[in-house]
């Protein structure tokens, strides 16, 4: 594969980002690798990939996240998408959950509320001056 900047894992899958900033997913056809539900979405202007266990995030050159995979693990963002339209600068995963640090210095986060992605208890210490997350 020519032209990858960019590959990140899943436990079963992998994502490249390619200097056009398409991504290209193989791996596990299951949950984790399969990207096709949101492939018109990952075609062009993806500047960062992250995965967990099973899923993955990508943030776009707009700000917005795309997410695809096992739905409990942060596959399904849809609980947050208001959340995920603009301002995204950075995404990590753990085992089971995503965080997103947007460009006002909040935190969003997703996926298994058992590995973070439920960040309720301390939503009120996220919502400015975050500056990373890992």
């Amino acid at each position: 594969m020519e032209g990858v900047v960019q590959v990140c894992g899943s436990y079963g899958a992998f994502a490249a980002i390619k200097a056009n900033g398409s991504v290209v997913t193989w791996g596990n056809s299951g949950n984790r690798g399969k990207s096709s539900a949101v492939a018109a979405l990952l075609t062009e202007g993806v500047v960062q990939v992250c995965g967990n266990d099973a899923a993955f995030a990508a943030i776009k050159a707009n700000g917005s996240v795309v997410t695809w995979g096992d739905a409990d693990f942060g596959g399904n963002s849809s609980a947050v998408a208001p959340l995920l339209t603009e301002g995204v600068v950075q995404v990590c995963g753990n085992r089971g959950a995503f965080a997103a640090i947007k460009a006002n210095g909040s935190v969003v986060t997703w996926g298994d509320a058992s590995s973070g992605g439920n960040s309720s208890a301390v939503a009120a210490l996220l919502t400015e001056g975050v500056v990373g997350v890992c």
